[in-house]
């Protein structure tokens, strides 16, 4: 730069107007340019620093969303095996004491439920900051957006299990002796055992209000189970699509 107001002041102080015109043109050129380069390498900076916290964000989410695959995988062998107990205790309405057998009854008392938490740190992180803007693709956006309503669907629904659980409990106790659970082999329960309250297991069979609520802890089972498969299925995509961002072999579930 100081080359060219050394040959700009010569230029002047020879009369040559034209030739400092040309000189100041350069110059000026010459400024131009280095700012546009300085943009350009500000930009390629800021370029670079988005997109490393734009694999964190993605590296976040990945991690997440295969831990909750893992949870739902159990959870709809769960909701299976749930199902098909139900199924059974339904059709036990109506037999005789003599085809009630042990293995009947156990499946009639089981109230085992399990309530399903899926994690939600790093989604809610990315929704609720500015991080989702530096998400650089529009289809990654809209699942990671509706996400969380179909998470809320199937958590609702997991509450709607829990509730009928929780209903069925003072009836099977009306009807049923927490003694049939203890070891007969035990001496230690032989009073309880011998002279205890019985279990009616044929009056809680035909009891209207058992029929019902196991009835409808069948029909919301099955509900629950579809949408542990679709969210599963929505999670997967997701997944295999943040893999690709990440360049990570695909995984299979």
């Amino acid at each position: 730069m100081k080359l060219f107001r050394k040959i700009r002041q010569k230029a002047l102080d020879n009369g040559k107007f034209k030739n400092y015109l040309l000189y100041a043109l350069g110059e000026i050129t010459l400024i131009v340019i280095g700012i546009l380069i300085a943009w350009k390498i500000n930009d390629l900076n800021e370029i670079r620093k988005n997109k490393i916290v734009e694999l964190k964000i993605y590296d976040g989410l990945y991690d997440e969303l295969n831990l909750n695959l893992k949870v739902l995988n159990s959870a709809i062998a769960h909701y299976g095996d749930d199902i098909q107990r139900l199924e059974a205790t339904v059709n036990y309405v109506g037999l005789t004491p003599e085809q009630l057998t042990s293995g009947a009854k156990d499946t009639i008392i089981h109230l085992a439920y399990k309530e399903v938490k899926l994690l939600d740190g790093a989604l809610n992180s990315v929704i609720s900051t500015t991080k989702f803007e530096i998400i650089d693709s529009d289809s990654l956006k809209k699942l990671i957006t509706n996400y969380p309503t179909e998470v809320a669907h199937f958590e609702i629904e997991g509450l709607k299990v829990r509730e009928t659980v929780k209903n069925l409990k003072p009836i099977l106790e009306k009807h049923l002796s927490l003694s049939d659970l203890l070891p007969a082999e035990n001496e230690k329960y032989t009073a309880i055992k011998s002279f205890g309250k019985k279990s009616n297991y044929l009056n809680l069979l035909r009891d209207k209000a058992y029929q019902n609520t196991i009835i409808s802890r069948l029909l919301h089972n099955e509900n629950l189970l579809t949408l542990a498969k679709k969210l599963k299925n929505r999670t997967q995509i997701i997944s295999i699509k943040l893999s690709r961002e990440l360049g990570h072999p695909i995984a299979m579930f």
